[in-house]
């Protein structure tokens, strides 16, 4: 069998098997066996992580991708040389993608230095997996991560990201007098569009583009008890995205200035912020070797120059590029526009042309390291 349907097995594999987040031990299993018999040294970690090692030496490049996808099954299916299942794109097929690239990678007889494959938990809820990862303290020379950035395209940042729970409380009484007393929920989308009108994109500002604009997107509201009830308790949960300009801190204080006047003109109504979650945005360094030798294999495998994006959402590029000081990028075949649809899919050329850019950056990555390593030993002789 050759090594393009090999890879394309693998793939199909992995799509096959259902993984939401936090049921991640079935494609687990299969990773932990299929790297082992591809020459991996293989191990799960204590919270469902798959890492992977081989080669040898240095640099040691880290390339991450995670194994959860987000809940709703796709049947999976070929169609016009594309394949159409949950995690096609979001993220199994940069995973996949990876995996293959190590393995051939590490096959051939130049190559020196360690390819470090983690295949994370729960990317699409609460990044479990990576933030494990930095408190064990994983090192590596160069990271990748595996998201769909289109095979031409290097991501170099993402926003940051709040999850903001708002809980609005009032007085209550019979819902056949509504004069009498204050809605919670009114109250709260009242607040909601006072916070919408503050951070809304496009603004006026010709300078601002959707990566350096604040946005925020409501993206739950729940309240009421019954039919006859005044809804004395709401509560609201809203997504805000940070652009690279602005911590999280600094963004959550613009929230609450929003979120005090309004309590001030309403002083009969009490709201509690509470943060659920913060990410801080991150953008990686475009004059890292990584990012030259990436776009490089891209330019030599596709034969078109690669284009580096900044992002609007957030990804784990965020957490482990704030926390070790190494380059970093994200890349991975895929157009993250079908990530979470109905339609998602993945291109099949678009897959194996991925795994030769993600070689062909190993080998070239591994050959510079060397180089410069046997360069400093000869200069200090």
């Amino acid at each position: 069998m050759s090594e393009q349907a090999v890879a394309v097995r693998f793939l199909t594999n992995l799509l096959g098997i259902y993984s939401p987040s936090g049921k991640e031990q079935a494609i687990a299993a299969f990773l932990t066996s299929e790297m082992k018999r591809m020459g991996f040294e293989v191990g799960i970690d204590t919270i469902g992580n798959v890492i992977g090692v081989a080669g040898k030496g240095n640099p040691v490049l880290l390339l991450c991708g995670h194994m959860d996808t987000v809940a709703g099954h796709m049947p999976l299916r070929f169609e016009e040389g594309k394949i159409y299942a949950r995690g096609a794109v979001d993220a199994k097929g940069p995973l996949a993608a990876m995996i293959m690239a190590a393995v051939q990678a590490i096959k051939e007889p130049s190559f020196n230095g360690k390819v470090l494959i983690a295949s994370v938990v729960e990317e699409e809820a609460t990044s479990k997996g990576v933030r494990h990862l930095i408190t064990e303290g994983i090192s590596a020379d160069y990271a990748i991560f595996g998201e769909p950035s289109g095979v031409e395209n290097v991501t170099m940042g993402y926003k940051g990201q709040i999850q903001l729970k708002i809980i609005v409380k009032t007085e209550t009484g019979h819902a056949s007098t509504p004069w009498f007393y204050d809605n919670a929920l009114d109250k709260a989308y009242e607040l909601w569009k006072q916070i919408r009108s503050a951070c809304t994109y496009p603004s006026m500002d010709p300078q601002e583009t959707p990566f350096t604009s604040i946005t925020v997107c409501l993206v739950k509201m729940i309240g009421g008890e019954g039919n006859s009830v005044i809804p004395f308790e709401a509560e609201m949960i809203l997504d805000v995205r940070v652009p690279i300009q602005f911590t999280t801190t600094q963004v959550y204080d613009k929230m609450i200035k929003i979120i005090a006047n309004y309590q001030n003109a309403n002083p009969q109504v009490n709201i509690t912020p509470i943060v659920l979650d913060t990410v801080e945005p991150f953008e990686a360094n475009k004059s890292s070797p990584l990012v030259h030798v990436l776009s490089s294999s891209i330019r030599k495998v596709l034969n078109k120059p690669a284009t580096l994006l900044r992002k609007t959402g957030t990804g784990d590029m965020n957490l482990l590029g704030k926390a070790m000081n190494l380059p970093i990028v994200t890349y991975g075949p895929g157009d993250s526009h079908l990530d979470h649809t109905i339609d998602e899919h993945i291109d099949i050329n678009e897959y194996l042309q991925a795994i030769e850019v993600y070689k062909e950056t190993i080998l070239r990555l591994a050959e510079l390291h060397n180089n410069k390593t046997q360069m400093g030993q000869t200069n200090s002789q």
